[in-house]
């Protein structure tokens, strides 16, 4: 699991003035889901004020994390571009990465792995209805990238033991194998009576309605709203925040 970083009440002290904040998601066409992610960084303003925070994407929706890193540049600010997805995929090592290319902006770290997302999907379960016995697919997204499947692990290993009361393995929507539905059919050839999917989503969207028809017999929320997501964003904030030189900073 990822550490925490010291805070999520305090910036960073000793720096000057504090970098931009963009929080990039993928980008939805679902109006929930869209609502989902402008609440998380609701948040993220209500629990740090004064904190410039803005909003990008990497597809669907505009404005581009670009378009947007080059707007605050241009402003003479520093930018710290916090992605607001689960693991670190292609989204992060290239679209991301490639927006950041400057000497004043800087990626923050994906939000898992880390414990509090664990936590957070174990609480989803029982908020379903889950109980002792069940067998659960952590669902993921998914990603080409091996390192997002990495991170997936590493959340299932934590959820592993914030939820004790039935085994516990791993799906993807896209990207790698197993797809959640294969999960859920290898689950129940285990011998399980009933399968949960563990929703390892931020937002409804595409992907949360694709594990709706999983076969599964219960799906739990997405991970939005909770106190928890705003904390690790203002965590991975702050750390990628420090590695800004202080002459940057305006």
């Amino acid at each position: 699991m990822t550490d925490t970083a010291p805070t999520s009440a305090e910036p960073a002290a000793g720096r000057g003035a504090e970098p931009v904040l963009i929080g990039c998601s993928h980008g939805t066409d679902n109006a929930h889901g869209r609502a989902a992610i402008r609440a998380l960084l609701d948040g993220v303003r209500a629990a740090r004020p004064g904190l410039d925070v803005r909003e990008a994407f990497v597809d669907v929706q505009e404005p581009r994390v670009a378009a947007v890193v080059e707007g605050a540049l241009a402003e003479e600010r520093a930018v710290v571009v916090a992605p607001l997805l689960l693991s670190a995929g292609f989204h992060v090592h290239v679209d991301i990465a490639t927006a950041v290319a400057a000497p004043q902006a800087v990626a923050a770290a994906a939000l898992g792995p880390d414990a509090r997302l664990a936590e957070l999907v174990a609480i989803r379960l029982r908020e379903a209805g889950a109980r002792a016995g069940d067998a659960v697919v952590l669902a993921a997204a998914g990603s080409s990238d091996p390192r997002a499947a990495q991170a997936v692990e590493q959340v299932a290993a934590g959820l592993r033991s914030a939820w004790t009361s039935g085994p516990v393995t791993v799906g993807y929507g896209a990207g790698c194998a197993p797809r959640v539905p294969d999960a859920v059919a290898a689950a129940r050839r285990a011998g399980a009576h009933r399968v949960v999917v563990a929703s390892y989503l931020l937002a409804p969207g595409f992907f949360h309605d694709r594990l709706l028809a999983s076969g599964a017999d219960l799906v739990t929320a997405p991970l939005t709203p909770d106190r928890r997501l705003v904390d690790v964003v203002l965590d991975r904030f702050d750390r990628a925040a420090r590695a800004l030189p202080q002459r940057d900073l305006v």
